[in-house]
């Protein structure tokens, strides 16, 4: 129905007439095959640029052409990550509260056993079966261990290409975005395909088991591309002009701390990477003999630097060994609250993230907290002296003991 703002206009209050449907039809299929030609082409150019730079040996000759090869693919790659989410419509996407101390969520192919992992872990009722895509949504379970409370997310089965949106990519890799820890699993079927995730995870601009680099960009009017480095820099200045040149960056103040590589400058470049901690689970493997069991392990763990948790989730074996692997990674740490003047409360700690700030806890207690906070106190190691007086930005330690001061 079209009903034009001009009350005079004439407007239909029935279906348009069928001629003026198939033009709005065709209009429709039009803009989509253009959606399609310029994804193609961009995936061309692409897997060309890719071509290229894995037959060009990186020297310091080199150097400054594979710089700027490297930032051309990241500024297509996310152009076209750009297109297909666009294409892909504007459909609802899944809506996850997040809840407890930090949020895990479960990434693997279709029928891997994410969702009977998540009910042997937190008691969820997920929908299991033989056949893939069982779960068509996001589902949220509860984990408890040592104190913290984690929200454990099942999501469906990723699949090649779901940094382009295809199998709900969109909607899926939002969900992995947001989380604090993320858990790959595989099984003794197809263990061999677990690098495919990865490099979707990548395609989205999510870097897993790496540090954010300290890199500061801010662009000038003049002067041309100046480098400032603390501590030791593998990068030269012609390097970082030519990766900034990709992205029309001729004038600016680069600023690196600690060691950056060519990646790293075109990360901080795009600005739209997350850092999450993952590990990877390998399941069913009560379906395999010992010899094939050792053999997947050394082989994900050459692959992936670190070796995988085998597991069964059907068999509950090796389940301990998740709940505690998935505490390690979060980097959880414990702090005593202790009312002013009173005892400190040593059964119950409070539980945050490694690296936490008095404001942090303050937020987390109450959101009026930072807004009515005068001073705390800390007895522990972060601290020089017992009751040590500190504002909201002092940096929290494990088994620390913290009084908050506020105004009434």
């Amino acid at each position: 129905m079209l009903i034009t703002e001009n009350p005079v206009a004439c407007y239909w209050r029935q279906d348009p007439p069928a001629f003026l449907n198939k033009q709005l039809h065709k209009q429709l299929y039009l803009g989509r095959a253009a959606i399609n030609i310029g994804m193609s082409g961009l995936e061309d150019q692409i897997q060309e640029l890719e071509a290229e730079l894995t037959k060009t040996p990186y020297n310091k000759a080199t150097s400054k052409h594979i710089g700027r090869i490297k930032a051309k693919i990241a500024r297509l790659r996310d152009e076209a990550v750009n297109r297909a989410m666009k294409s892909s419509g504007g459909g609802e996407g899944y809506s996850v509260k997040k809840s407890g101390d930090a949020t895990a969520v479960l990434v693997g192919f279709p029928s891997t056993g994410k969702s009977t992992l998540l009910n042997k872990l937190t008691g969820t009722d997920s929908a299991v079966a033989a056949y893939e895509f069982t779960t068509l949504t996001v589902v949220p379970g509860a984990l408890e261990h040592k104190g913290a409370k984690i929200q454990l997310l099942d999501i469906p089965g990723l699949i090649a290409g779901a940094a382009m949106g295809k199998g709900r990519g969109k909607e899926v890799i939002g969900v992995v975005r947001s989380a604090d820890i993320i858990i790959i699993l595989v099984d003794v079927f197809n263990e061999r395909h677990f690098d495919v995730l990865i490099k979707e995870l990548h395609d989205a601009g999510i870097r897993i088991n790496v540090p954010k680099p300290d890199i500061t960009i801010k662009k000038a009017s003049h002067g041309g591309v100046r480098l400032h480095a603390v501590g030791t820099l593998n990068l030269d200045i012609e390097e970082v002009r030519s990766i900034l040149s990709e992205s029309k960056m001729m004038n600016a103040d680069v600023l690196v701390r600690g060691g950056a590589t060519q990646d790293d400058l075109i990360d901080a470049i795009q600005g739209n990477r997350v850092y999450v901690p993952a590990f990877i689970a390998v399941n069913k493997v009560d379906l395999v003999d010992k010899e094939r069991y050792l053999e997947i392990e050394h082989d994900i763990a050459g692959r992936f630097g670190s070796p995988p948790l085998m597991i069964s989730a059907a068999a509950g074996y090796h389940l301990e060994e998740v709940k505690d692997a998935i505490y390690d990674c979060l980097g959880f740490i414990r702090i005593y609250l202790k009312p002013h003047g009173g005892d400190a409360d040593l059964e119950e700690p409070l539980i945050v993230r490694s690296g936490s700030t008095v404001q942090d806890v303050c937020t987390k207690l109450h959101r009026d907290f930072v807004y009515r906070f005068r001073y705390a106190r800390v007895w522990g190691k972060s601290v020089k002296h017992p009751g040590q007086r500190v504002g909201l930005p002092h940096k929290l330690i494990d088994g620390d003991l913290l009084t908050i001061i506020v105004e009434h």
